[in-house]
């Protein structure tokens, strides 16, 4: 049950499927097919996909590797939130997104494992959102050249730390694509 009062609805994040930010990585086309099944489900649904895009000096706007994969098509009316942080609800206009559209509870898919998807899950649950992850519907870049696990280390780590995480008044979990629900916040098991 989310903190966030009058918010009963969920929304699907996509965060920063973006030509430079997946490339190369682990099981990029099913990580991607599977994010397109979550998108298709929640347009079914008429639940909110709010497309989330990464710019940084190596992302640089309007560059190949800035635009999202030619895989995964945005509609007009779904709100896209640009960000320069981790966090996608760090100096963005994601929260008065979500509050427009009264959402209380976020379904995460993306990249990457170890930098948005992390940080972003985090932001979200410290705000007060019930915050689900989709196991099988991110992914990450290869750091073991800078001392991280191997790739599918983060993500299954990630996976589990997800899958523990609690706090008064908000639910957290993770769920793999054939699992995931869009019923309203404080109405799912997750975990």
């Amino acid at each position: 049950m989310t903190t966030l009062p009058d918010r009963s609805r969920t929304a699907l994040l996509v965060v920063d499927v973006q030509n430079g930010v997946v490339a190369g990585a682990p099981r990029r086309d099913e990580v991607i097919a599977n994010i397109g099944v979550l998108v298709g489900a929640a347009r079914a649904e008429e639940v909110p996909v709010v497309w989330v895009q990464h710019s940084d000096a190596g992302l640089t706007p309007g560059s190949d590797g800035w635009r999202y994969v030619d895989e995964l098509l945005r509609l007009d009316h779904e709100p896209l939130v640009h960000k320069r942080y981790a966090d996608s609800f760090e100096d963005t206009e994601l929260e008065s997104v979500l509050a427009e559209h009264g959402v209380g509870r976020v379904v995460v898919a993306g990249a990457q494992t170890d930098m948005c998807i992390r940080a972003t899950l985090h932001g979200a649950f410290v705000r007060g959102y019930d915050v689900t992850l989709v196991g099988d519907a991110h992914t990450t870049e290869d750091l073991t050249a800078y001392g991280a696990p191997a790739p599918e280390q983060v993500i299954a780590h990630t996976n589990l730390y997800w899958s523990w995480q609690s706090a008064p008044g908000r639910s957290a979990g993770t769920v793999d694509t054939a699992e995931v629900t869009f019923e309203p916040a404080g109405k799912t098991r997750t975990g």
